[in-house]
Order: structure tokens, then sequence, then C-alpha cells
């Protein structure tokens, strides 16, 4: 064999690796598709499913008996005391009403009200951090910073206990105080954006009289407009999926977050087995909101992540 042809022989074999080692990637990034997405699937499946045929056919991939009926039910367009007349209820099927606007109005009121604060906040205080100079700066960030390795539910007593002496029990600020102000991965997340700004533009600015607060306003903000909008993507979302902290502090009817609500829902049948088909059409209808805002920024969340280094 020729020299050439040996060059020409390894280029076919590294060619040859390489497509096997893309078709083994395109195989690993479709299992891990599926994984992530079957669960959802499931839901929709079971939330389109007649609640009579919920534990049968299950290995059917296919809603058995499809129905919209469960949505009618969770959304409030059908009455359940009409089926009970009708002898449409049967044993998986509670009865139990789903007040489902309401509940979503409360979610969207905590989601906003602590989406705004930490936005607002998070990048005051991580703007002081990357661009003001101050005895032990870098100490305390340090510190603060490792709020991050604390769990949350060390913190869900203290919290507690300061929320209930203020009387705060079952209000909406009673939900939103906790994480009101900031995070230290919201501080953290903003910092890494403002160390990047130019620092021209700011000297130009304090030349021409601007004040600290000026600057941060006028100049910082706006060149920072797309991670601010990451990280309220990020903080709604997170908002919406609580559960915990609104289950301990907000269960009245009042303020009662969807979360809690639909985690309610599944203790109201009488017989004891959960109405899954309705369970699923509230759930299926409540992470619509947060796909639709994912569907629309996602790829501003990833490449602010990406450019943050944070893992």
């Amino acid at each position: 064999m020729t020299t050439t042809q040996q060059i020409v022989s390894i280029q076919m074999s590294k060619q040859v690796r390489a497509r096997g080692g893309k078709m083994l990637a395109y195989l690993v990034l479709l299992a891990l598709l599926f994984i992530t997405l079957f669960p959802l699937w499931w839901v929709l499946r079971t939330a389109l499913t007649s609640p009579t045929f919920v534990f049968s056919h299950t290995s059917s991939l296919l809603p058995v008996n499809p129905t919209t009926q469960n949505f009618e039910r969770v959304l409030g367009l059908i009455d359940t005391s009409d089926l009970v007349g009708e002898g449409v209820v049967t044993s998986y099927m509670s009865t139990a009403t789903l007040d489902f606007w309401v509940f979503l109005r409360n979610s969207f009121i905590v989601s906003s009200a602590i989406t705004l604060g930490q936005t607002v906040f998070s990048s005051m205080a991580a703007y002081a951090f990357a661009r003001i100079k101050f005895p032990l700066r870098d100490t305390i960030f340090f510190i603060y910073l490792t709020g991050l390795m604390i769990p949350s539910i060390v913190l869900f007593i203290p919290n507690f206990v300061f929320i209930r002496q203020l009387g705060w029990i079952g209000t909406y600020q009673g939900i939103i105080a906790p994480t009101f102000l900031m995070t230290p991965f919201a501080v953290f997340f903003m910092r890494q954006f403002f160390l990047g700004l130019n620092k021209d533009l700011e000297e130009a600015a304090i030349i021409d009289g601007a004040t600290r607060i000026g600057l941060f306003w006028r100049i910082a903000l706006p060149l920072v407009k797309g991670p601010i909008l990451t990280l309220a993507i990020l903080t709604f979302i997170g908002s919406w999926n609580e559960y915990l902290w609104p289950l301990l502090v907000g269960r009245d009817e009042n303020v009662r977050v969807l979360t809690v609500a639909l985690g309610i829902f599944r203790e109201q049948t009488p017989q004891g087995s959960p109405d899954w088909a309705g369970l699923m059409a509230g759930t299926a209808v409540s992470i619509v909101p947060a796909i639709v805002i994912f569907l629309f920024f996602g790829r501003k969340v990833v490449d602010s992540i990406q450019f943050s280094g944070f893992k």
C-alpha cells in the first residue's frame, strides 16, 4: 500500500469514527429527550382519559375513551352536582370543586411580586458588589455567597416563626416576604454581568455629572436588560412551582396558590383514591404559563446562563 493510500485509509477511518460518534450522541440526546418529555405526555394522556378508564389499559400510550370533561370540570365549565345527578360520577372521580381561576390569580400575584422584588433588589445589590468600592466588599460578598450552600428547608422554621409573630399567616405578604428582596443566586447571577460592563461609559457619565444612582438606573441597568429578563423568567417559574412554603403559610382559600390547591384537591376524593384525571387536567393547565414563557424566552435564558458560567 502506497503512502497516499495509507493517508486516504486513515482519513476514511476518522470519518467513520466521527459519524459513529455523532450517531451515538444523537441516540443519547433522543433518549434524554424521551425521559424528559414522557412524564409530561403521561400527564396529558391521563388528563384526556375518561376517569373510568384511568386504571385500565395502562399499556396504551394514547388516551383511553378521550374526553375533555376533566378540563371542563377543573375550569369550572361543568357543575359536578349535575354530573352526580346524571350518574356520570364514578368512584375514580372527585365531586370536590377547584376554584381554579381564583387560585390561578393568587399564583400570578405571588409570583409577579416575588419576581419584581427580586429583580430590582438583586440588581441593586449586584451592582454594589461589582462596581462600588467599600471596605471588606469581597469578603462580605463571599460570606453572602455561602448562602447558596444552605438548604432552603433549614430556614423554614425561623421564617415561619418570624412570619407568625408578624401576624402574616394566611396573607400574601406572608408567602412573598422570605424571597421578596434577593437570593444569593440572583445577586451572583447579576454581578457577573455588571462586572463585564465597560467602565469608560460610567467614567464619561461621571464627568458629565451623573450620580451613583444615576449611573445605575441610566447607564448600567439598560445595558443588562437581557440578563434581567432572564433572572425575571427564572424567578417567576421558580415562584410559580413553589409548594412547601405556600402550603405552610397560605392554606387560606383567599391566598391559596395553584400548586397548594392541586395538592388539597388530590386529598379530597371521598373514596380515598385520588381523582387522577381531574388532578392531571389541573396540572396540565397550571404549567401552561411556564411553558409559554420558556417558549418565547428560552434561548435568551440559556445564553445568559452560559455567559454567567453558573451551573
